[in-house]
């Protein structure tokens, strides 16, 4: 049986036995998932973590003709506030058409934790229906709806029939998991329930024959572009650029789909998938449903990840030999570039902090430009990083201390102050720790700059070379600010928190 046959996907925790505690080396890492004897993930004490709302509404409130209605407290869709210059900025590269996301709340508050908010939510769908007129309208349910039972499905049923739009149920109640990575299965398990039905005007009563060869040859060489918002669109353009270089059409998938468009991503060759952690809830399911294969390996992040991306769909397609040369090229070139930025990175000292794929890939990717990893701080572990951490190991970065967290800027803290580091990639609400600590810092990940393919080696090692050339405001910095730890703490094992077989670390 599918998983979407099910109201809502399950864990991480439970499908993939993904974890968000660990602390020790790279190798010892390594070592213990290969001998499956993961700690149990948990910790003593926990300082601050990262809901799934967060990355859940990323995603759709880049959809366009969409309200986002979420069903919970109004505070938990504050984060759509700084979402929305994303929403923004994306339809207008896209389609020159500048909109915003819009997204409402049904404001549970007191009265309706005890009776229940499904009143409150069916008057609060068809309003925005009347109102707005979208084509979908994705019903987000937080955790007071998860805690107090209400049926979000059942009621989505029951209205459907009254409203125009297609009403999507995504269930992120925070509460049910720690991997906060779980939004992207909750935002596909929806998607994949509502909207990959052919619209009836899609489908051509009558075609000759020119037109059904040049569809018929389209859909055989169209892959799927998967990004869940983990790539801004200059990376997008990026691999696209390469696909369309040996052949093929790209449809880029979920993020900014028209919604009766979203058929299309079910009658694609391939699925390549741009990041394993996001994607392969949903690629099982095209495969599963569709017969849509799908390629679920690499990041393309660095020189070499982007060569073996690349390798990857050509190999797939037949077309290898076009994209050896393609690749010789595009190295041959980035080479070039990159002169007169390596001898300032060769040996300096970097700790990078992100979701894991991201992490591990870009840490690959500064060990290709001189610098040595000392440290990764991944959001949480699973069985797709494994291999990730053999190219690391191999180039290595076997001694590198690994931190499985899902924040917890406590550790974070300590570690950065024992290793002091030349610089420290991390999300843009992550470096204020490496910052005041007088560490040089650059943001990981922004929709408006370029990380992945060739073209994300190159723009990410200039904007690193500028940051190393003038540390001079985060040291001045140090020097008038300090972060809320002890000299105590700074002393003591980051690790101590961390919960192991048969035991506590701490005392």
């Amino acid at each position: 049986m599918s998983y979407l046959d099910n109201k809502e996907p399950p864990k991480r925790e439970e499908r993939l036995k993904a974890c968000i505690s660990y602390g020790g080396t790279l190798c010892d890492l390594a070592n213990k998932t290969r001998g499956c004897c993961m700690d149990d993930g948990e910790r003593s004490f926990s300082q601050g973590s990262i809901c799934l709302l967060l990355p859940g509404l990323a995603m759709l409130n880049s959809l366009p003709d969409n309200v986002v209605l979420l069903h919970g407290a109004i505070g938990c869709g504050s984060c759509a506030h700084s979402q929305n210059a994303n929403a923004r900025s994306g339809g207008n590269v896209r389609w020159g058409k500048v909109k915003d996301a819009l997204w409402l709340s049904t404001a549970l508050n007191e009265f309706d934790v005890i009776s229940g908010g499904e009143v409150k939510l069916e008057k609060a769908i068809i309003e925005a229906d009347l109102r707005y007129r979208p084509a979908t309208i994705t019903v987000v349910a937080g955790c007071v709806p998860g805690i107090i039972g209400d049926d979000i499905d059942g009621l989505i049923d029951k209205v459907q029939p009254r409203v125009s739009a297609r009403l999507i149920p995504v269930h992120c109640e925070g509460f049910k998991t720690k991997i906060w990575a779980t939004a992207y299965d909750a935002v596909y398990h929806g998607i994949g329930r509502k909207l990959l039905e052919e619209p009836e005007y899609n489908k051509p009563l009558d075609l000759d024959e020119v037109e059904q060869f040049k569809e018929k040859y389209i859909r055989s060489h169209t892959v799927n572009l998967l990004n869940v918002s983990s790539m801004g669109r200059g990376d997008e353009v990026e691999l696209t650029r390469l696909l369309n270089s040996i052949g093929l059409e790209v449809n880029v998938f979920p993020i900014f789909a028209k919604t009766e468009e979203m058929y299309k991503v079910t009658q694609a060759a391939l699925s390549i998938s741009t990041c394993p952690t996001h994607d392969d809830y949903f690629v099982k399911y095209l495969k599963e449903k569709f017969g849509v294969p799908y390629i679920l390996k690499h990041m393309p992040i660095g020189i070499e990840n982007t060569n073996e991306w690349l390798r990857s769909a050509a190999e797939f397609f037949g077309v290898s030999e076009q994209a050896e040369k393609l690749i010789e090229k595009e190295n041959e070139e980035l080479k070039e570039a990159l002169k007169e930025y390596l001898p300032l990175f060769k040996g300096k000292r970097a700790v990078i902090g992100a979701g894991e794929f991201r992490a591990l890939a870009t840490s690959g990717l500064l060990q290709e430009l001189g610098f040595e990893i000392v440290g990764i701080r991944s959001y949480h572990h699973d069985e797709f990083a494994e291999g990730e951490y053999d190219k690391l190991i191999k180039a290595g970065a076997k001694d590198a201390v690994i931190n499985i967290a899902n924040s917890q800027p406590f550790e974070e803290a300590n570690i950065l102050k024992r290793l002091k580091p030349d610089i420290f990639l991390g999300h843009w609400n992550g470096n204020g720790t490496a910052t005041k600590l007088g560490i040089a810092t650059h943001v990981v990940y922004n929709t408006g700059i370029n990380y992945i393919g060739y073209k994300g080696v190159y723009d990410l090692a200039r904007r690193i070379y500028r940051q190393l050339t003038n540390t001079t405001f985060n040291k001045k910095l140090s020097q008038h600010i300090r972060l809320p730890y002890t000299e105590n703490w700074y002393e003591a094992d980051p690790f101590k928190h961390i919960k192991v077989s048969g035991g506590n670390v701490d005392e």
